[in-house]
């Protein structure tokens, strides 16, 4: 069983910074790509950056400049720090991780979060 835990999250206004932090737990061997996604109403959940393990990053061109992602690999940690909201970043926000398991043999399968909301608004 291997968890995804958010904290962070909650209303800003337009042109502010928020910090999302994510923490795995649970019965992991090892752990991949970590990242973060977002689902807006009414939208398709999309990327918005991930980081492997090796410190190669994949972000959005939505949120290059503005959003910062980083890792600590010994905490199985994930943060996302994002600057310069605008209205359309508001969305819920899922945490993500590509997860090892033993079972017998290494398993992979993709982790979610729960999520949290992050809304910009004036």
């Amino acid at each position: 069983q291997v968890q995804l835990v958010e904290s962070g999250g909650g209303l800003v206004q337009p042109g502010g910074s928020l910090g999302l932090s994510c923490a795995a737990s649970g019965s992991i061997f090892n752990i991949n790509a970590m990242g973060w996604y977002r689902q807006a109403p009414g939208k398709q959940r999309e990327l918005i950056a991930t980081i492997t393990t090796g410190g190669r990053i994949t972000s959005a061109d939505s949120v290059k400049g503005r959003f910062t992602i980083s890792r600590d690999n010994a905490k199985n940690t994930v943060d996302l720090q994002m600057n310069s909201l605008k209205t359309e970043d508001t969305a819920v926000y899922y945490c993500y991780a590509q997860v090892g398991i033993w079972r017998g043999g290494l398993r992979w399968s993709d982790s979610w979060g729960q999520g949290t909301q992050v809304t910009v608004s004036s």
